[in-house]
């Protein structure tokens, strides 16, 4: 019997995400003791902050060790909304918030409460990889709205209003984006709720996780207009802005009713999230953004860095992202080339794999988030890494013929 056959339809339609593959393959050449040089995860390379983990210690001393309630401690729900009121101008309840065991768990809350078998979630790409897969796993379908290096991967209202049909119920999209950088301006994020304010039923899920890495200006929500704000969904969490990634903390702003939906569907499946890792939260979120912003300045830095180096390398075109942390650079010039055992590269996992196996550099295909002819490179890396890295991409498509 083969697995396919007893395992779920569910499970067997599902994707395995793409960027964890990337550095699982990473991982397995290090671990045969070849030198390579991971920009597929997109992970910050700093160390959690000192306040926030001496939080997490004075928490195991005072025993905070037992069951949390679903929703988050009411003193973090209380810290974010502060957060929200202070940094973003949104007046919120706690009532009105849900924390989760990461960003990621977030979403999938939401996506679950809200889609039904059919209903039409619109994404626009490129996309991080796990949206449409999240939206399988509810039995939705998933409509894109292609963007391009031109539009700075960013859509039209002409474009939104176009896609959407009376089966919508969603739209969904990140920024600053992850994979492209891309960073939605006031006016911009005014343009489509304006197209929302003609289609009351549908929902908005606004990802801001990279809001603190933002290089133009200050983080602007698509939560902030009167008209739409019961709609939107803010998922946010600490991963990106504190270097908390292992900590798994994230969390959702929106209506009572669909804070209450994540509440119960959270109540069955996970809970409240880990103890020791909300009372860090609270610290980070009291303890202001130093830390944050000096993060945010060797991020500034880097991407100036890998912007400059990518711009040598011919037959690469890219634009220079907004915030995150990421290069989404076009590579479909290469496409048709061989490598050096005849290997026809086809398209940009077959790209990514070569430079991988040759370059020994760990990047990701750019047809997981939703358009084939880029690949994704972070730079949560040192600037040493990135020299390096970016001096092995060049060599290793020079050599393609």
């Amino acid at each position: 019997m083969s697995t396919t056959s007893y395992l779920s339809d569910r499970i067997n339609s599902l994707s395995e995400s793409a960027t964890l593959k990337m550095t699982k393959l990473g991982r397995e050449l290090a671990a045969q003791g070849i030198n390579v040089i991971s920009l597929s995860v997109g992970e910050p390379d700093f160390n959690t902050p000192e306040h926030v983990k001496e939080a997490a210690k004075t928490a195991l001393d005072q025993n905070y060790t037992r069951y949390t309630p679903v929703p988050g401690y009411p003193e973090l729900r209380k810290a974010i909304v502060d957060k929200l009121k202070n940094e973003n101008g949104l007046d919120y309840d706690i009532s009105q918030i849900v924390v989760s065991t990461g960003a990621k768990q977030s979403l999938s809350n939401v996506i679950l409460t809200l889609v039904n078998p059919g209903d039409e979630v619109i994404i626009p790409t490129p996309y991080w990889v796990s949206y449409s897969e999240m939206v399988v796993l509810a039995e939705g379908k998933s409509v894109f709205i292609d963007t391009d290096i031109e539009s700075n991967f960013k859509i039209t209202p002409a474009q939104l209003e176009a896609a959407i049909t009376p089966k919508t119920k969603v739209f969904m999209f990140s920024s600053p984006c992850n994979p492209t950088g891309s960073v939605y301006s006031k006016e911009e994020l005014q343009a489509l709720a304006n197209v929302f304010e003609k289609h009351p039923g549908i929902f908005i899920i606004s990802d801001e996780i990279y809001e603190h890495i933002n290089f133009i200006d200050k983080h602007e929500s698509i939560a902030q207009f009167p008209s739409i704000k019961d709609r939107v969904i803010i998922v946010n969490g600490f991963s990106k802005a504190f270097a908390m990634t292992g900590w798994r903390l994230g969390y959702i702003a929106a209506s009572k009713e669909i804070a209450a939906a994540n509440d119960k569907m959270q109540g069955q499946t996970t809970s409240g999230t880990c103890s020791i890792a909300q009372r860090a939260g609270i610290a980070a979120y009291e303890g202001g953004l130093e830390s944050v912003n000096k993060m945010k300045e060797a991020f500034a830095r880097r991407r100036q860095l890998v912007y400059d180096l990518l711009n040598d390398i011919p037959g690469v075109k890219t634009n220079l992202p907004e915030g995150a942390f990421y290069f989404f650079p076009e590579i479909s010039s290469f496409f048709g080339k061989k490598d050096q055992d005849g290997n026809t590269i086809h398209n940009s996992g077959d790209l990514a794999l070569y430079l991988l196996n040759q370059g020994h550099v760990a990047t990701v295909d750019g047809n997981s988030f939703g358009n084939d002819n880029y690949i994704r490179l972070s730079y949560a890396a040192s600037d040493e890494n990135l020299k390096e890295a970016l001096r092995r991409i060049k060599e290793a498509l020079a050599k393609l013929a």
